[in-house]
């Protein structure tokens, strides 16, 4: 496609290809905003927002190894002025509110990013922040805004609740090691940083914790 002028440049970071191309479609049929470049990881993404100045990204929160929370991090970090949306499957509050931390602009559920990804591109370049409605609708209820929780698994830092995950979900401390490119020492250390944060006697409970949250975000 022919680049339009006075376009937003839109820099998508997603590793899945399909939605991917969804996501092109709905964002190029707005005569406002014009994909620039696509990338499947934060290596890849760093590197297209230097050769292509976009004027934003946005961000799958669930990329490989580096996750999109800590690219977020990094883009904030080397390119304040630079907005980030990021996209994810999980429709929980927790997930938004770290995303909001790392410094996006906005959390959009991929359920609903047809109806409403056009509205939050605008909402992020009038400098305004975008919630989804179902996770509006969470802070709302909960009362406690977009940086506190009652849920204990709030208390883990962003790459503890990494691993929590992805303990939750079976691999062992090599393959979590392998995925997210740390040392298994590193993860071990994290490991018993989680069991410590959380009250739990051993790594096997942790195991049983991460299991059943899983477990209850998948209701």
């Amino acid at each position: 496609m022919a680049a339009k002028s006075n376009a937003k440049k839109i820099l998508l970071v997603d590793d899945h290809p399909v939605l991917r191309k969804g996501l092109v479609r709905l964002i190029d049929a707005k005569e406002e905003f014009q994909v620039c470049g696509e990338a499947s990881t934060a290596a890849d993404a760093m590197a297209l927002i230097q050769s292509l100045s976009p004027h934003l990204v946005i961000v799958d929160i669930g990329l490989p190894g580096t996750s999109g929370i800590e690219l977020t991090k990094t883009i904030r970090a080397e390119f304040p002025e630079l907005p980030v949306l990021i996209l994810s499957m999980h429709e929980e509050a927790l997930y938004a509110r770290r995303a909001l931390r790392a410094g996006a602009m906005g959390y959009i559920v991929k359920q609903d990013a047809i109806d409403n990804i056009a509205t939050a591109l605008k909402e992020a370049f009038n400098g305004r922040r975008y919630l989804s409605p179902v996770i509006a609708q969470q802070m709302q209820q909960d009362g406690l805004g977009e940086t506190a929780t009652s849920d204990p698994i709030s208390l883990l830092t962003d790459r503890e609740f990494e691993i929590f995950e992805l303990i939750g979900k079976g691999h062992e401390v090599r393959e979590i090691s392998e995925a997210l490119g740390l040392s298994p020492k590193t993860v071990e250390t994290h490991r018993t940083n989680i069991k410590e944060k959380l009250k739990l006697k051993n790594a096997r409970q942790v195991a049983r914790m991460a299991v059943q949250w899983l477990g209850q975000q998948a209701v």
